[in-house]
């Protein structure tokens, strides 16, 4: 082969040998002998509930374009408000802010938004419009 040639994708030739096919697991033990079983990775439980916060979606004094507010934090201070900000922006793909203890989020991302809440263990409710 030199250089030059090209390799044909189509699937015939040497692309269409599988490597895996004389393997099989016949001989092989199920498990070792006092092998424990893995266990499934189950994340800490958040707290029951930390409180009610209220999603609102706004379009006033804004041009007309949507935000999704989330007002009514109760006992976490600005630093857990700009982390859980900055997740639900990597979540909603969007921008936002921590604005007067409220925290923005760009476009109408009120699903998103809650699920994030719930799995940070607050009590979202839907507010308004």
């Amino acid at each position: 082969m030199t250089p030059g040639d090209k390799i044909s994708t189509g699937g015939s030739g040497d692309l269409a040998h599988n490597p895996f096919v004389g393997l099989s697991a016949s001989g092989l033990p199920a498990a070792l002998p006092g092998a424990v079983p893995p266990r499934a990775a189950t994340p800490p439980a958040p707290e029951k509930n930390r409180g009610r916060v209220d999603i609102i979606r706004e379009t006033g004094n804004r041009a007309g374009k949507t935000v999704t507010v989330v007002t009514g934090f109760i006992g976490i201070g600005q630093p857990e408000k700009e982390r859980l900000a900055k997740t639900m922006r990597a979540a909603c793909g969007c921008g936002g802010t921590v604005k007067d203890g409220r925290i923005e989020i760009q476009g109408d991302q009120r699903e998103t938004v809650a699920k994030i809440l719930t799995q940070a263990g607050f009590r979202p409710v839907f507010a308004g419009g």
